[in-house]
């Protein structure tokens, strides 16, 4: 067989920053280490770089293949750009051997009661139940916690309930982790190239 190697990039950084190099190897899930001449740092809500392992924040780029700027756009310029950096928008942490893992977008970040809650780490966990096809989870509006988690289900088994889904989380899942609502839906929304849609989630729009 041919080797595969996996890169991982933005249309603003035309189109590689990291490459996995574990050709032969198992995977490993992350995205690999930044090519030559390409800086990357992870950062914490403050700005300040973050060395530790196992530590999310947001990631970010120089080098010499991000670009300068949206042209004649300077208002999302200011988003993205802080400095020399490129912000990605991703939420990674640093692996061994300087190999950086996705977590999730910071865009789906769910705040409940002021800790930080990320999708995919409930996704992983619910899809690994026997009786669910997929699922996915959103942040819905909480006067208790601020946000709440709203988790959808495509069920692979219908016998599979409400309460059959959250003492299996309570197993797996700290407590301000635990959903607190669960929608089961025919399908997910998802783009032309199979990624779930959360945007199409929070809108309610299910059949788009």
């Amino acid at each position: 067989g041919v080797p595969i190697m996996e890169g991982y990039g933005l249309t603003e950084c035309s189109p590689v920053t990291c490459v996995n190099c574990n050709v032969g190897q198992d995977f490993n899930g992350t995205i690999g280490v930044p090519l030559p001449s390409t800086y990357a740092r992870i950062i914490n809500q403050q700005g300040e770089p973050i060395w530790d392992l196992d530590t999310p924040g947001e990631l970010e780029f120089k080098g010499p293949q991000v670009m300068k700027g949206y042209f004649k756009n300077e208002e999302d310029n200011r988003k993205v750009r802080d400095g020399e950096w490129l912000r990605t928008g991703d939420i990674a942490v640093w692996k061994e051997g300087g190999y950086i893992k996705i977590i999730d977008r910071l865009k789906d970040m769910i705040l409940v009661s002021g800790f930080n809650v990320f999708p995919s780490e409930i996704e992983d966990i619910v899809s690994r139940h026997a009786k669910v096809e997929e699922c996915a989870c959103i942040g819905v509006p909480s006067e208790a916690t601020g946000e709440a988690i709203k988790l959808f289900i495509v069920r692979k088994d219908n016998s599979l309930t409400r309460e059959e889904i959250i003492e299996y989380c309570r197993r797996f899942l700290t407590g301000y982790k635990l959903p607190k609502k669960v929608e089961f839906v025919p399908r997910l929304p998802k783009s032309p190239i199979g990624k779930v849609m959360r945007r199409y989630l929070r809108e309610n729009r299910l059949t788009d």
